[in-house]
């Protein structure tokens, strides 16, 4: 379990909601930089405990239903943000804000040797927050905050609220789901496609037609397992289906033949490639499913089929993109 310190100063009316809360931020600065709050997204993990911060106060508790995925800026943002990327790291949170909110400024003195030395939430030296927007801390900054919350504050922190709970593990499925709906109902009524490529790319989104047919002419079959049989094989997008545009969508070499689990495990970002056909592993990927899925072991060990040029540059956007931590 980890902790964490969420500023949602812009965005917190929309983040804590009313029972389907979340964390969005940017996956790259405006100069397309990266940025270690934006980074720190993708460690997050189902049961880490979230503080939320906004108008100079700890104003909610929440605890992490989901891992990091990716997902279009939130609508309800409006204005928000106007230089921020469309696409971003969402993270679902279940909240339950605070009756009584913690001013922390107002006790600097008391928690100021409990702040992380380097990428503290607060300026150690008057209790003024930092300008990012998601920082870790440790566990005794994370009681101390409990402690001024309440009893079942105090439960999550000390997991014993957390080990049994439920989590709404549907929410990343269906949140895809849904933004792959809206991408297929803005190719429907679009007039610049035939309505032979629009049968094309919409085949596509699941793997389907003309681009299943063009991968598996040159990935015969899944790079991990080794099955080749074509009825056990899904043809999957290394730059998403949902974030690619119609040429790439129907690009062989923006695919590959995978099993289903591997499919799963490459699009939700627990695994990518290097440029030698290399598995990379995130840090968040529970190395004993890893093991019972067989990503380690001898077989996932062997050398697999060299990788295009042309399929590196897509395998360069899965990993700037989609991967989640590595160390």
């Amino acid at each position: 379990m980890k902790y964490w310190w969420v500023n949602q100063k812009q965005t917190h009316s929309h983040e804590i909601g009313s029972g389907n809360g979340y964390m969005w931020s940017p996956k790259r600065q405006a100069n397309d930089r990266t940025h270690f709050s934006y980074e720190l997204m993708k460690t997050v993990q189902q049961g880490d405990i979230v503080f939320s911060y906004a108008k100079s106060q700890i104003i909610a508790i929440g605890v992490a239903q989901t891992h990091c995925y990716t997902f279009p800026k939130p609508i309800e943002f409006g204005n928000a943000g106007a230089n921020w990327s469309e696409e971003g790291w969402k993270v679902d949170v279940r909240y339950q804000k605070l009756e009584n909110p913690i001013r922390t400024i107002d006790h600097i003195d008391e928690i100021r040797a409990l702040l992380p030395i380097s990428y503290s939430p607060l300026k150690s030296e008057n209790g003024y927050a930092n300008q990012a927007y998601l920082f870790e801390i440790d566990k005794p900054l994370a009681l101390w905050l409990a402690r001024n919350i309440d009893s079942h504050a105090v439960n999550l922190v000390t997991d014993l609220a957390v080990k049994d709970a439920t989590f709404a593990e549907h929410t990343v499925e269906s949140n895809i789901q849904e933004w792959e709906d809206r991408v297929v109902a803005s190719l429907t009524e679009s007039e610049n496609l035939s309505a032979t490529q629009k049968e094309a790319v919409i085949l596509a989104r699941r793997g389907q037609g003309r681009f299943r047919a063009e991968v598996m002419a040159r990935e015969r079959e899944c790079r991990i397992t080794g099955v080749s049989k074509p009825e056990h094989l899904i043809a999957s997008h290394i730059k998403p289906w949902r974030s690619a545009d119609n040429d790439e969508r129907l690009d062989p070499e923006n695919g590959f033949m995978l099993t289903p689990t591997i499919d799963h495990l490459f699009d939700k970002g627990f695994i990518s490639f290097e440029n030698n056909g290399g598995l990379i592993l995130a840090d968040t990927a529970d190395r004993d499913a890893m093991h019972r899925m067989g990503i380690i072991g001898s077989r996932s060990e062997l050398p697999r089929a060299s990788i295009s040029e042309d399929k590196k540059y897509y395998l360069d956007w899965h990993r700037k993109n989609t991967l989640l931590s590595t160390a």
